[in-house]
């Protein structure tokens, strides 16, 4: 190893990779507060608004594998520092942009850089930390991942109250900078000792398959389950990536190479359940994540910073939730961990499920907290059962399949839990006279648009219909979300084993495989 475990060294170099990740965090909270004023200052249309945001998350997608490989490679802190660099600028760009397509062009870029710093970060921690010390480090690291949902919006809601827009952008380059520094200072280069090849097909094979995927989701979340171009997308996606995936192997086990995709990790149990089951808690804790900031605000009346303010109590549950998290894996095994988090966020969600109208501010904040604390126990100590099967040789790779797990369950959990919000919203919401029949369509577009329409035909019949109708769509949705957790907690105690179970043979075969694979 590189560098010495447990050293107050490594944990500094942890706090300078979470402020990365906060960073990239920031930059999608942000946008959703900016849009209106970009609306406005680079003369955008609404499919300009969509492509602002759908950008970044397809080429963030796009690049995960491929980071990986990169990063095993040609050094992970090379990569991450490259990463951070690229981030800087684009977001630079950003902030400098004149037009729409430039706007976009500099956010796909981001996304770029964004897919780096995600995927070494996470890889980082592989070569810093002990195993027994990995479930802690992933927590510190899960808190930064969601610590940009409250933060965002009151740092965007101050920006944009009292200077130009564009600082909202270029406040990621100082961050990116000290990042880079305290990188270079701390952290320590790792790569591969064999290095593995550059595979342009099955970079292009992932990338096509998973920006396919995460469109087709991010379609399908837009216009519903029903449009057929979404689920042309989807499966086109799927297919293109089964394919990847039977290329990869071919690579693997008929030509001895060293495929991007390492297949062999999944022979782990710990690994393969590990990286579903972070999946798992992405989807459902979207449950939360989509539908309380439209609650605080279309409901509640807060504007963005009020919302930022009132998604605290989630934060500071899950960090209550994953800074313990490796003494409790320690105490009753990961198997048993993780399905005490699932089991605590189940309850979170259904106790959610009771929200109404008029909630007391202190029932909600306590369900949030409970959600939260359920999401960073079982999300840190899943992470943390998937990495403790990668060895540093293949952290690059292994952290960016995690990842794209990861990033790919967030627009799944939008897609399905939002469906299930708005088919609620709509079987209830009612157009009561005097509201012509012909705003009946933008009423049951959703809650803001419904808002809308009683504000603009001062009807208080109308926003009383809106307003419970999204309630209880919000409730059904986390139901749902409720339910997901608990398919997640049997998942858990079926399949993830309780103890580490790495055998020698998978490392041994592993080892073997690669051993006389050439370098590039």
């Amino acid at each position: 190893m590189p560098a010495a475990f447990g050293s107050n060294r490594n944990w500094w170099a942890l706090a300078a990779l979470s402020l990365a990740m906060v960073a990239v965090g920031l930059d999608g909270t942000v946008l959703s507060v900016a849009l209106p004023e970009l609306a406005g200052s680079l003369d955008a249309t609404e499919s300009d608004l969509q492509w602002f945001s759908s950008s970044y998350l397809l080429f963030l997608a796009a690049a995960m594998l491929p980071a990986g490989l990169l990063g095993d490679r040609y050094g992970r802190r090379r990569v991450l520092v490259g990463a951070l660099s690229l981030f800087a600028l684009s977001s630079a760009a950003c902030a400098y942009a004149t037009s729409p397509a430039q706007f976009i062009a500099a956010r796909s870029v981001l996304g770029l850089g964004g897919a780096g710093i995600i995927v070494m970060a996470l890889s980082a921690l592989t070569v810093l930390f002990s195993e027994e010390e990995r479930p802690r480090a992933v927590g510190i690291w899960s808190a930064a991942n969601f610590l940009a949902l409250p933060i965002g919006p009151l740092l965007g809601g101050w920006v944009l109250t009292h200077h130009w827009w564009g600082w909202v952008f270029l406040i990621n380059v100082p961050i990116a900078v000290l990042g880079t520094v305290v990188v270079l200072a701390l952290v320590p280069e790792s790569r591969s000792a064999q290095r593995p090849r550059l595979d342009p097909i099955g970079v292009a094979l992932s990338t096509v398959g998973l920006v396919g995927v995460t469109y087709g989701l991010i379609e399908a979340g837009r216009y519903g389950w029903t449009d057929p171009r979404a689920w042309a997308v989807i499966v086109g996606g799927l297919a293109v990536l089964v394919a990847f995936c039977r290329f990869e192997y071919v690579i693997a086990e008929r030509r001895g190479g060293r495929p991007l995709l390492d297949l062999s990790l999944f022979r782990s149990a710990s690994y393969s359940w590990g990286v579903i089951l972070v999946g798992v808690v992405v989807f459902a804790n979207i449950g939360v994540l989509f539908t309380m900031p439209q609650y605080f605000q279309a409901v509640r009346d807060t504007d963005a910073m009020g919302s930022g303010v009132r998604l605290l109590p989630l934060i500071g549950g899950l960090v209550i939730g994953a800074l313990p998290a490796d003494r409790v894996a320690r105490r009753i095994g990961a198997k048993y961990a993780v399905a005490v988090g699932f089991a605590v966020l189940a309850a979170g969600m259904f106790l959610g499920a009771a929200t109404s109208v008029d909630s007391d501010t202190a029932f909600v904040a306590v369900w949030m907290g409970l959600t939260g604390a359920g999401m960073g126990l079982a999300m840190a100590t899943a992470a943390s059962a998937a990495l403790s099967e990668v060895s540093p040789e293949r952290s690059g790779a292994g952290a960016a399949v995690l990842q794209a797990v990861n990033k790919v369950g967030g627009p799944f959990g939008s897609a399905v839990l939002g469906s299930v919000l708005l088919t609620s919203y709509r079987a209830h919401v009612a157009v009561p006279a005097p509201v012509p029949d012909s705003a009946g369509d933008a009423v049951r577009s959703g809650v803001f648009d419904g808002m809308a329409v009683a504000a603009e035909y001062a009807s208080p019949a109308l926003r009383t219909s809106v307003r419970e109708s999204f309630v209880h769509g919000m409730d059904v949705a986390l139901v749902v979300s409720g339910g997901i957790a608990l398919a997640g907690l049997a998942l858990a105690l079926a399949f993830l084993p309780a103890t580490r179970k790495r055998t020698e043979a998978i490392a041994q075969d592993t080892e073997e495989r690669y051993d006389d694979a050439p370098a590039a």
